[in-house]
C-alpha cells in the first residue's frame, strides 16, 4: 500500500496549506483595497507598490483600526503622531528601545508601571510639571537610583 495516503491526511494537509496561505501578508494594488482603507491610506497611494507585503498588511491593519476609532480617539492619535514626527531619529530610537524593554518585562512589573503612570496622570498639572522639572534636574546617577527604588529594589 506504499504511495497511497489516507484521505483524512490529504484533507488535513490541504486545510493546513489553506490556513498558511490565508495567514500570509496580502500584497496587492492600491486600487484593489476596500474603499474605506483607500481613503485612510490615500497619502501613501503613490508609494504603495514599493512597500513589501508585510508593511502593506500593517498599514491596512492600522487603517482598519483608524476607521473603528471614535472621533476623540482619532484626535489623541493625531496628537501622538504629530509628537512622534517632531522627534529626532535618535529620540525615536530611544522611545523604541524603551518600548522594547517594557515589552520584555514580567507582567507584574508592567502592571506596577502602568499603575504608576496612571497615578501620575491623575496628579494636577502643576504637580506633574514640578515632578518633570525635578527629573530634568537630576544627574543620570540620581535618575537610576530613583528608578531602582521605584522598581522595589533596595
Amino acid at each position: 500500500m506504499k504511495g497511497r495516503h489516507h484521505p483524512l491526511s490529504a484533507a488535513l494537509f490541504a486545510a493546513c496549506l489553506l490556513a498558511l496561505l490565508g495567514a500570509t501578508a496580502w500584497a496587492g494594488r492600491f486600487d484593489d483595497l476596500p474603499a474605506q482603507e483607500r481613503k485612510v491610506l490615500a497619502p501613501l497611494a503613490d508609494r504603495w507598490d514599493s512597500f513589501p507585503p508585510d508593511k502593506q498588511e500593517r498599514l491596512r491593519k492600522g487603517a482598519r483600526r483608524w476607521a473603528d476609532m471614535a472621533p476623540e480617539e482619532r484626535a489623541v492619535a493625531k496628537e501622538r503622531l504629530a509628537k512622534w514626527k517632531s522627534l529626532t531619529p535618535e529620540e525615536r530610537e530611544e522611545v523604541r528601545g524603551r518600548f522594547e524593554r517594557f515589552r520584555k518585562l514580567p507582567p507584574e512589573q508592567k502592571e506596577r508601571l502602568r499603575a504608576a503612570r496612571e497615578r501620575f496622570r491623575e496628579l494636577p498639572p502643576e504637580k506633574r510639571r514640578e515632578i518633570r522639572e525635578r527629573w530634568k534636574s537630576m544627574s543620570p546617577e540620581q535618575r537610576e537610583e530613583l528608578k531602582r527604588r521605584l522598581r522595589g529594589g533596595s
